[in-house]
């Protein structure tokens, strides 16, 4: 039997929307918050056999859980309702991500990340339904932009800390997950979804989804992380091939997280003035010419400014697809298919570093990066041109 999910378009209180914010903010750093906590990870279980991959897929395994979770997260928002899945999601993420201070043995602990991988896919999908749900046009742009810039937020917040955490213990930055409890309690008292949508409800915006337009933005988010992923998988080997120290690294790696917010806040107003096709070329855009700034650098300098305006594109790319993919989708199944775009997003990091090994082996990391700006300059171009055709 359906649950009620949420479809009036009432104006939530300022409580309930901080606390969907503070949700998206433990999503995008949920896999990486162990980061720095890897090289003592692996000196701890240097006796278990397998332990040098074992612990590098701490990171990535939860990246493919939430990639393989997501469609499910999108049924159970269509069915059980969004602020369910939501507070269900939160709990989990509490309980699975801090499983990693108590457990002791590195099967465990990896079974324990692929819990996580499935609460962040739920709170990813509840998240962007739940805004989606609320808001219609401006509003809605508004909103799913604020949305990807607390996610990112969150990671500029949690990963500096759950550094300093690991100097002391690596087990410590397991704790950072319990940032998830309280959230939890406060949608569970303050989140309540409306009547059910009928099967045959129009969406206000598009009516009926279109499949095609919707498997085609599927790719384009797939792309785009494929190709944002580089920095924090290849870049940190190019610059320390340029005379960059660890603190260095960090700080340029940090720089499209940072740009990224101010992209995703810079979202609403170029939807109110431009397109949809156009916004998603222009993103496109911002992210390849980033990129072929990096991959031409001849110092850390030239490529933190690449990265700065690679930034801004992936920043406004996230929330133009959420966006469009919400006008795309009819209420009954709007969970479901955004939950397509949790999907890609999170494949694609998992499969950057594999997909880009060959040409990295082939041409070089800067050959890698300059190949793939004007990739997706070209991308971005063939989309504006393709509108105007």
């Amino acid at each position: 039997m359906n649950a009620p999910i949420a479809t009036a378009r009432a104006a939530p209180g300022l409580p309930a929307l901080a606390t969907v914010l503070a949700a998206a903010a433990l999503t995008l750093m949920a896999a990486a918050v162990i980061a720095p906590a890897l090289p003592a990870m692996a000196t701890a279980y240097a006796g278990t056999p397998g332990a040098e991959l074992l612990v590098r897929l701490a990171v990535g395994i939860t990246s493919l859980a939430i990639a393989v979770s997501a469609p499910l997260a999108g049924a159970l928002a269509d069915r059980v309702g969004r602020a369910s899945l939501l507070t269900g999601g939160l709990l989990l993420y509490a309980v699975s991500g801090t499983a990693g201070w108590f457990l002791t043995g590195l099967p465990a602990l990896l079974g324990s990340r692929i819990l996580l991988g499935i609460a962040v896919g739920a709170v990813m999908t509840a998240v962007a339904a739940t805004l989606t749900d609320w808001y219609e046009g401006p509003r809605r742009a508004l909103w799913l932009g604020r949305q990807q810039a607390a996610a990112s937020l969150g990671g500029v917040v949690f990963l500096p800390l759950a550094g300093v955490l690991a100097g002391i213990d690596w087990r410590l930055p397991f704790w950072l997950h319990a940032a998830a409890a309280p959230i939890a309690v406060a949608a569970a008292l303050l989140l309540r979804d409306g009547p059910p949508a009928a099967p045959n409800t129009p969406d206000p915006v598009r009516g009926q989804g279109n499949t095609a337009g919707i498997l085609g933005i599927y790719l384009l988010a797939l792309t785009a992380t494929l190709a944002f992923f580089m920095a924090p998988t290849q870049l940190p080997f190019l610059l320390t091939e340029q005379g960059a120290g660890p603190a260095a690294v960090g700080v340029i790696v940090a720089g499209s997280t940072l740009t990224s917010i101010a992209g995703a806040l810079l979202f609403p107003r170029l939807r109110a003035r431009l397109t949809p096709t156009a916004v998603t070329a222009a993103s496109l855009a911002l992210l390849g010419l980033g990129w072929l700034v990096a991959g031409t650098a001849a110092h850390p300098a030239q490529v933190l400014a690449g990265l700065l305006i690679g930034g801004l594109g992936v920043g406004a790319v996230v929330p133009d697809l959420n966006t469009r993919l919400g006008e795309l989708a009819p209420p009954h199944r709007r969970g479901r298919v955004l939950s397509g775009l949790v999907t890609a997003i999170f494949l694609g990091q998992f499969l950057s570093p594999v997909v880009l090994a060959p040409l990295v082996a082939r041409i070089g990391i800067e050959g890698a990066f300059t190949t793939t700006g004007l990739a997706l300059l070209g991308a971005g171009f063939l989309l504006q041109k393709g509108r105007k055709s």
